[in-house]
């Protein structure tokens, strides 16, 4: 069976960088931090009161009458938004498919925690039969490929994924294998989340896993410097349309990139932490390789997991050298977390989109608040300013709690 070729045809974002996918690149390769004090719920109790927080967004009635726009959480609504944009930059409503092969795979790693938390309250306050019957549905993860399915009409193949860290990149690999197996002509796929609430930072915070520079929230997310003290809480989406990539040609969409290889492991180590030597991650890398066909020369960029916390950032150095041996010099890396924050389960799939806008645009995205780099990180980690290289293969490394992995590389357009 020869495996179909994919393309990626239309990308949407969301985060602390802005509301639309031209104000996030520009914020990102400008080097703007979009992490700042929480200004959505009261934080004088919480522990940390900073992430990379969305601002002024209100989503279009287009896409959810006013009046419903309450009863979703707002994981859903920024997965609309974004697929929005990403739908219509594809030109998907027009490529003329059979409903029952466009399809929407979506990851996100906790679902709808800010309602969970509301109706829980309403339930200890006000008694069960108080809880709205909407409380359900505006919580389960599969909600957003639903919604959007009801939206637009696809009748392919929808549903989420859940793998901590790593569900929007184990969303795009899922995604893009439907194609390459013939099933799916396109997949809107990628990944949203919105869990800052007292609850989900009082558990991460618990776990000394969060940065507490309360008082610095710009400088606080620190990939790779000496002196970073854990990662900053961020929300949003990224969202990808995925297409057959001759099929995408004869109808004329412009091609923004491929998806070319894909590699997915565990760790087998730890339920929080990462192998330090990268015994999972390794694999995974080469498995994306070993899937594209490509040798790790040709690699120019990596949009690395890097989280700023100790352990992390030093093991994913270690499998990068351990994968791409004296090439790992020369290559790239760069953890745009230091900028958005870390958006959990949506992380794979907005950091992709900053892969494919690397590949389009020949500007990669820095690291920034890299001041003091620690000796044990000691690749290029385009610190602090954007840097000009037209690159022909990007991949972007999504790793979870559980110790799941995930690697996707992408080629040029």
């Amino acid at each position: 069976m020869q495996l179909q070729r994919v393309a990626v045809t239309g990308i949407g974002a969301i985060c602390g960088l802005g509301n639309s996918l031209d104000e996030v690149w520009a914020n990102a390769i400008a080097g703007k931090p979009g992490i700042s004090t929480i200004e959505r719920q009261d934080t004088t109790n919480w522990p940390v009161t900073f992430a990379g927080e969305v601002k002024n967004f209100k989503l279009s009635e287009d896409l959810m009458p006013l009046k419903e726009q309450d009863r979703f959480d707002l994981f859903n609504q920024y997965g609309l938004h974004a697929g929005h944009e990403a739908i219509k930059q594809a030109g998907l409503l027009e490529a003329g498919y059979e409903s029952t092969k466009i399809g929407v795979i979506l990851g996100t790693g906790l679902g709808g925690f800010p309602h969970i938390e509301m109706h829980h309250k309403t339930f200890l306050e006000k008694g069960a039969r108080r809880v709205s019957p909407f409380f359900i549905p505006s919580v389960i993860p599969n909600m957003t490929p639903g919604l959007m399915a009801i939206h637009w009409g696809f009748r392919g193949i929808n549903f989420s994924i859940a793998s901590a860290c790593a569900s929007s990149a184990h969303a795009i690999g899922t995604a893009a294998t439907e194609i390459m197996l013939g099933r799916q002509d396109a997949v809107v796929t990628g990944g949203t989340e919105a869990v800052i609430t007292g609850y989900t930072i009082a558990g991460f915070a618990s776990m000394k896993a969060l940065s507490k520079r309360n008082e610095e929230p710009a400088r606080a997310s620190r990939p790779f410097d000496k002196d970073r003290d854990g990662f900053i809480m961020g929300e949003g989406a990224g969202i990808l349309v995925l297409e057959n990539y001759e099929k995408a040609k004869a109808r004329g969409a412009k091609i923004l990139a491929e998806v070319i290889g894909w590699g997915a492991t565990n760790d087998a180590y730890h339920i929080t932490a990462p192998h330090p030597e990268g015994e999972g991650t390794v694999p995974c890398m080469n498995q994306a390789l070993t899937q594209a066909g490509i040798s790790k020369e040709q690699v120019g960029y990596i949009n690395a997991h890097g989280t700023s916390t100790p352990v992390g950032d030093v093991a994913e150095t270690n499998a990068i050298k351990r994968v791409f041996g004296d090439h790992a010099k020369k290559l790239f890396v760069s953890s745009t977390k230091s900028m958005t924050g870390h958006l959990l389960g949506a992380a794979g799939g907005l950091e992709s989109v900053f892969c494919i806008k690397a590949l389009e645009t020949g500007i990669l995205p820095p690291t920034i608040n890299l001041e003091n780099q620690d000796p044990a990180c000691d690749l290029d980690y385009v610190a602090n300013t954007a840097r000009k290289l037209d690159i022909q293969y990007a991949m972007n490394n999504s790793f979870g709690f559980g110790g799941t992995n995930s690697s996707t590389l992408f080629k040029k357009g």
